[in-house]
């Protein structure tokens, strides 16, 4: 899968995707991450990529032509799935949303900065908006990265357990289970004796269970549907 990332602040993007698990991917060939400056793209000798809005107003919009020149360089060379829009205004992802995109094959990823982006580009170009919450960031670049994140993880062949991905919290609609590892009895503090007991059908009761639970108390708005 191709990600090819729009920005004002490249450097920005260079740590999230250097590590971990996106890096693996990466150098497994699962995944290619490529960040684009935005001002490569500009029209000026000062490669300024954004102006005074129309109608007056603080802040500062971003233009459209540097978008515009970039998103066609990229759709010469390739077809794109989606144009996705990092904003507070789109569709707040979730993990279904994430498993969705996990199966695609390109895709471009816009970030704002500044007061924002001109309305055409959105109206032109792009084809999804997604929120990572309903509050507001510095630019897109963020909440770029853990879209990326999100999306990446699920792509078979990147982790290392194959099962890892599809037992996460949300993968079911709940939160995940209490968690536990060694040793047993921390300062007396003990593992559930059912995760000790070896019986695979008992533990995914208790786990069933305790994921039930935990949503329950903590998110109750996903139990709601």
């Amino acid at each position: 899968m191709r990600f090819d990332i729009i920005t004002v602040l490249p450097d920005l993007l260079q740590s999230p995707f250097a590590h971990s698990i996106l890096q693996r991917a990466q150098t497994k060939g699962i995944a290619e991450i490529v960040v684009h400056s935005l001002r490569d793209y500009s029209t000026n000798k000062q490669r300024s990529i954004d102006d005074y809005p129309y109608g007056g107003g603080s802040g500062m919009v971003m233009s459209i032509e540097p978008f515009a020149r970039c998103i066609e360089a990229l759709q010469e060379q390739r077809t794109y799935d989606e144009i996705i829009f990092m904003s507070p205004d789109g569709v707040t992802l979730n993990q279904s949303m994430a498993n969705e995109l996990s199966g695609i094959k390109n895709v471009i990823v816009l970030c704002g900065h500044y007061k924002g982006i001109d309305q055409r580009i959105r109206d032109i170009y792009v084809t999804r908006e997604i929120s990572i919450g309903d509050y507001v960031l510095s630019g897109g670049e963020l909440p770029a990265a853990v879209l990326v994140d999100a999306i990446v993880r699920l792509i078979p062949g990147v982790l290392n357990d194959e099962t890892s991905a599809l037992s996460d919290s949300f993968q079911g609609g709940l939160l995940d289970a209490p968690i536990y590892t060694r040793p047993a009895d921390w300062r007396g503090h003990q593992v559930p004796e059912i995760l000790l007991s070896g019986h695979e059908f008992k533990i995914n009761n208790w786990r069933h269970e305790m994921a039930l639970a935990r949503t329950q108390r903590l998110r109750p708005d996903l139990l709601e549907d």
